[in-house]
């Protein structure tokens, strides 16, 4: 496979990751939903620093804006600074265990969800905090091993570097 249909399939793994992440949940099980295009760009940055990176990230970050109708900008913030925040140290990140992985990612999680909440307090002025926001982290920690083991195959399958 050539360089440029190389790109192509990290760019189809993130439209993908988008769909599937503005797919709607019942209200009573929304705080439970994956983050899955943070965990998809999350495997990208760490993998393939020099092919993702930041510009990458903000523009899913608008793409995800336009699709959920959120105020233009928020997760194109908050994905520049997700990507910042591995891409400074992803060589640690990347040769770290994966359990290991799985509580970084846990932890950038969190970093979404309270960002999320402070973008939610500054613009709309209300609070919608619970406990299930951990929840909500502690799954993606937990679909991180399995993301990364099933773009890690999708990444060699395809010969992508």
């Amino acid at each position: 496979m050539r360089g440029r249909n190389r790109i192509v399939i990290i760019w189809l793994t993130l439209i993908i990751g988008l769909c599937l992440q503005i797919i709607p949940w019942p209200a009573a099980y929304y705080m439970l939903k994956p983050h899955w295009l943070m965990l998809i760009l999350a495997y990208w940055l760490i993998a393939l620093p020099h092919r993702v990176g930041m510009g990458t990230a903000f523009i899913f970050g608008i793409c995800l804006d336009l699709c959920s109708g959120t105020v233009l900008g928020v997760h194109a913030f908050i994905f520049s600074i997700i990507a910042y925040l591995l891409l400074f140290k992803f060589q640690l990140i990347r040769n770290l265990a994966l359990w290991q992985q799985s509580f970084i990612l846990f932890g950038v999680s969190v970093c979404y969800n309270l960002l999320i909440f402070a973008f939610q307090v500054s613009i709309y002025h209300t609070i919608t905090i619970s406990q299930a926001m951990l929840l909500s982290s502690c799954i993606d920690g937990f679909l991180w091993t399995w993301m990364y083991l099933l773009l890690r195959q999708i990444r060699r399958s395809f010969a992508i570097n």
